[in-house]
């Protein structure tokens, strides 16, 4: 069964000086999900450039002028309403990954995989190799890092993370993905919405290439739901963030995201 959802991100700056803006809102095309529908729209209208970057993912670049800006984003897309799991799926050998899994299993800005190889290797010690060890790094984490959503305004490391003991969804990620490369399985950041997030935001998990494919986890959530639309893949949070400026002259005032389920379909 699928679910059809409105998703809405809408953003508001005030600007100081023009400044170069690169957002990242669009939901990602070539994956299992559906999109019929889609809105963009840009107060005051500037020219903008779409481009595709290293990961897949819809980028557009434009300058906001002074003042105040807005960016009001809607999509109607169709997406499961449950997410696949396997527990017993294999650990895929480092010479029969694909290429482009290879990115995602070495160190990053905020996953240093090559600190935690020790952790890891006790977290998983008997776990039979692959799906079930990033199961089991999930499981750990979601145990030992309080998920707080408000805790951070910036993105924190593994290492970071792992000492304090709390952060919102994308610092639990970092630190999954840090723990599943430190053992050699790829891991990843995506970015997008959830259905029924308490308190409703973007929202960020993980996912690890094992078994021939990958397969999400989510460490701030006891069950695995479904009704995932998803913006964006990449190494960690640098990767994802939905806007990067480029000078000091833009301040984001607010923002507002919503996702309203419009009824299952068969589709």
């Amino acid at each position: 069964m699928a679910m059809k959802l409105l998703v809405n991100c809408n953003l508001c700056f005030q600007i100081d000086d023009a400044v170069a803006l690169i957002l990242m809102l669009r939901p990602f095309r070539g994956i299992q999900q559906w999109i019929i529908r889609e809105t963009y729209i840009i107060k005051p209208g500037v020219a903008v450039t779409e481009s595709t970057d290293s990961y897949g993912n819809s980028c557009q670049r434009l300058v906001a002028p002074q003042g105040v800006f807005l960016i009001y984003t809607s999509a109607e897309v169709i997406v499961a309403d449950s997410i696949d799991t396997a527990p017993g799926a294999y650990f895929v050998e480092i010479q029969n990954l694909p290429n482009d899994a290879l990115p995602y299993l070495l160190p990053s800005r905020y996953c240093e995989s090559d600190r935690f190889g020790e952790l890891a290797g006790e977290l998983t010690a008997g776990a039979q190799p692959g799906y079930d060890q990033v199961s089991r790094i999930a499981d750990w984490v979601r145990q030992n890092v309080q998920y707080l959503p408000g805790s951070s305004d910036f993105p924190l490391s593994a290492t970071e993370i792992h000492q304090r003991g709390y952060g919102v969804c994308r610092d639990l990620a970092h630190l999954g993905i840090a723990l599943c490369r430190s053992i050699s399985i790829p891991a990843r950041i995506v970015v997008g919405y959830l259905h029924n997030l308490q308190p409703m935001d973007l929202h960020a998990w993980f996912e690890a290439y094992v078994g021939g494919r990958w397969y999400a986890f989510d460490s701030t959530q006891h069950t695995l739901f479904g009704g995932r639309v998803i913006i964006a893949f990449g190494r960690d949070a640098a990767d994802v963030s939905v806007f990067h400026q480029f000078g000091s002259g833009a301040i984001l005032t607010s923002m507002a995201v919503r996702v309203e389920n419009l009824g299952n379909t068969m589709n």
